[in-house]
C-alpha cells in the first residue's frame, strides 16, 4: 500500500516508516510546509497516497509560540485535507493522530474515548480544534483519529521525562531532579504505537476516535529504580517544587478495550525492554554485547 506520512522526520515518524517498511507498504514522505496549501496540493496530487498517517504537528506542550499551534495542528491539517480532497481518487483510510491531552485533568482513570474533551493548553485545545474541523470532511474522506497516551522509545527529545532520566543514566549524572515521583503514568512503547496506527488503517471506522493505550500505569519512582536495575547505576533523586504541578492527577491511564476490540491484542514490549533499547541506542556501556 502506497502511504503518505505527514513528520516522517519526526520521533514518531522516523519509527513508523520503518514499521510500514516490514510491512511491504511504500512510505512517501510529505516534505512540504502544511502552512503552505498550494505546496501541500502539489505533493499530494504527486504521491497519489492509498492511504494517509498525519502525525506532522508541534507536539512539545511548551512550545514559546501559542500561535503556532493552530497554524500548523489546525490550518496545517485544513490544507491537508483540502488537498486529499481534491484527488480524482481519495485515499481509502486517512489517519489523524491527536492526543489524550484532550481529555485535560480527567479524575477518572482508565478513561474511555466517552470522556468528554476539557483541554488545559495550547497543545490540547489545537488538537481538539482539529478533530472538530476534520469531521466536517467526512462525507468526502474516510478519516479517523488516534488519541495516544504516553509513549517512548529511542530519539524522543530529552524535553519528555523518560529521555531526560534515560540522558541522565546515560552520563552517570549525580543528581536528577524531578517533581512528583509518585504520579502514574502510561510509558507504551513507540513500537506498539505503530503497529497500533498500521492495524487501524485496514480495521478503522470513518469517524472515529481510538485510544493509544495500554492501561498500565506506572510510577516514575518504578522507572527510576527499573533504571537503576538496569545499569547499576543509581543517582540522587531531588524533588524540584518548580517541576511539581498544582493539582496533578495522581493516576492517569486509557482504556484500550475500543482499540483491542477493533484489531486485536497488539504486541507490546514490556517497560525494561524499552528501557534497555533507550539505553542501548545511548550507548550505555553495559548494555554493549
Amino acid at each position: 500500500m502506497k502511504l503518505l506520512l505527514t513528520g516522517a522526520h519526526g520521533f514518531t515518524g522516523t519509527h513508523f516508516i520503518k514499521a510500514a517498511y516490514d510491512y511491504g507498504h511504500e512510505v512517501v514522505a510529505l516534505q512540504a510546509d502544511l502552512k503552505d496549501p498550494k505546496a501541500v496540493r502539489r505533493e499530494v496530487v504527486h504521491a497519489a497516497p492509498e492511504a494517509v498517517v498525519h502525525l506532522g504537528a508541534i507536539s512539545f506542550v511548551g512550545h514559546a509560540d501559542a500561535s503556532a499551534f493552530y497554524k500548523v495542528n489546525v490550518i496545517g491539517t485544513l490544507n491537508l485535507l483540502d488537498a486529499l480532497a481534491a484527488l480524482a481518487q481519495p485515499p481509502r483510510s486517512i489517519l489523524l493522530a491527536s492526543s489524550a491531552n484532550v481529555y485535560g485533568n480527567c479524575e477518572q482513570s482508565p478513561i474511555t474515548e466517552e470522556q468528554p474533551p476539557a483541554p488545559v493548553n495550547h497543545y490540547a485545545m489545537s488538537k481538539l480544534a482539529m478533530e472538530y474541523m476534520a469531521i466536517t470532511y467526512l462525507d468526502r474522506l474516510p478519516l479517523f483519529f488516534v488519541r495516544p497516551f504516553n509513549y517512548i522509545g529511542p530519539g524522543q527529545p530529552e524535553s519528555f521525562i523518560i529521555p531526560k532520566l534515560v540522558a541522565h543514566f546515560t552520563r552517570r549524572a549525580e543528581l536528577v531532579e524531578l517533581g512528583n515521583i509518585e504520579v502514574e503514568r502510561e510509558f507504551n512503547d513507540v513500537r506498539f504505537v505503530c503497529e497500533a496506527y498500521l492495524q487501524l488503517l485496514k480495521k478503522a471506522e470513518p469517524g472515529e476516535v481510538y485510544n493509544i493505550c495500554s492501561g498500565k500505569p506506572v510510577t516514575l519512582k518504578f522507572v527510576l529504580d527499573l533504571l537503576g536495575q538496569i545499569t547499576g547505576y543509581h543517582p540522587q533523586v531531588k524533588v524540584n517544587l518548580a517541576f511539581v504541578r498544582d493539582n496533578e492527577i495522581h493516576r492517569l491511564c486509557g482504556s484500550p478495550a475500543k482499540l483491542n476490540s477493533v484489531v486485536g491484542n497488539i504486541w507490546q514490549p514490556t517497560l525494561q525492554e524499552t528501557l534497555q533499547w533507550m539505553l542501548g541506542a545511548a550507548d550505555i556501556p553495559e548494555l554493549r554485547s
